[in-house]
């Protein structure tokens, strides 16, 4: 019961603190706003065609040297997305490469050398593929956290059993990261078997995050499931969020929706339709927006997935994103 009204106290004492940023944090990603809602822009087109229409909507900021992050997946994985759609729009994104980062677990991902052949076994060695890991990690901070830590006042003399925001002050990302002016954060959006559900967050958060150091920190020890892991990768996100600030979007394609992560090499078969592809310069809108999108579906189509993201908790993700003013929950779907 205690440990319950103390995690409620330090959940509304780091929004209190956190909060306050919130709108200083949408605006510095410039996210399209609306009368106080985000702008998720929405096609049924899953095709190139589509995928131009959308990033045309939100690719303002989108400058200079541009990371593609994408989830390359193990080898020939069963669900990952046809090659062209990727090919199609990266070719129209000027000095644009992709960007992935190595494993933590036992995968030919794992050491760079093996990653390079699944990324050219899947087909993704069509344009410059960095592997930001591949020479050492950086340290990207995580702003608000440390001053969360500075006024933090212990219970009763002891750190608190769990406590909201205080669980990453910074993360280890791929060094090479820091190389690149924009970042376009391009997600197959599908199941995850820890996380509910992996989308932008995730994307960025686990995948942006060096093999060895960064997927440590966000693991932690003893890899725990549930809030706290939810709660690291999610900070680890907003460590990318923050650092790239107006420069960085974001693109869901909601298609072959299996329970499972493409870093599942045997994948479960999707039983959800697809559904289309989604675009945003609001994290936390374009992730709530696909999840919304998932459970409006007929009972027969969203239920295995559904299923997934509830019994992992994963709408913690959207709530905890909230939590820490990383974008609005609040948006208009826009059909282009």
């Amino acid at each position: 019961m205690e440990t319950h009204m103390l995690r409620r106290t330090f959940l509304k004492t780091s929004a209190m603190i956190l909060g306050g940023v919130a709108m200083g944090d949408l605006d510095l990603a410039n996210a399209s706003t609306v009368q106080g809602k985000s702008q998720v822009f929405f096609t049924t087109d899953i095709s190139v065609n589509g995928l131009r229409k959308i990033y045309s909507k939100i690719n303002e900021g989108i400058t200079g040297k541009v990371a593609i992050k994408l989830h390359t997946g193990e080898p020939h994985g069963p669900n990952l997305l046809p090659i062209e759609l990727i090919r199609g729009l990266q070719s129209q994104v000027p000095n644009s490469g992709i960007v992935e980062c190595n494993v933590l677990y036992s995968s030919p991902r794992q050491k760079t050398e093996t990653h390079r052949d699944v990324i050219k076994t899947n087909g993704f060695d069509f344009c410059p593929v960095d592997i930001m890991d591949a020479d050492g990690d950086a340290n990207l901070p995580i702003q608000g956290m440390r001053e969360f830590l500075d006024g933090y006042s212990p219970f009763d003399g002891k750190q608190a059993p769990f406590t909201p925001g205080v669980h990453l002050t910074e993360v280890a990302v791929g060094k090479n990261l820091l190389n690149y002016d924009s970042l376009l954060v391009y997600t197959h959006f599908k199941g995850h078997t820890m996380g509910g559900f992996g989308g932008s967050l995730k994307n960025i958060g686990i995948g942006c995050a060096s093999g060895q150091g960064g997927k440590r920190q966000i693991h932690g020890d003893g890899w725990p499931r549930g809030a706290e892991f939810l709660e690291r990768m999610v900070e680890s996100g907003k460590g990318t969020v923050d650092h790239f600030g107006a420069h960085i979007t974001y693109i869901n394609v909601l298609k072959n929706i299996s329970v499972d992560c493409d870093c599942d090499a045997h994948g479960a078969k999707p039983t959800c339709n697809d559904i289309g592809i989604v675009g945003s310069r609001d994290i936390l809108a374009i992730d709530k927006a696909s999840v919304d999108l998932i459970f409006s579906q007929p009972e027969a189509q969203k239920h295995d997935i559904v299923e997934r993201i509830q019994s992992r908790g994963g709408l913690h993700q959207l709530e905890y994103m909230k939590t820490l003013g990383m974008g609005n929950d609040n948006y208009d779907l826009i059909t282009v």
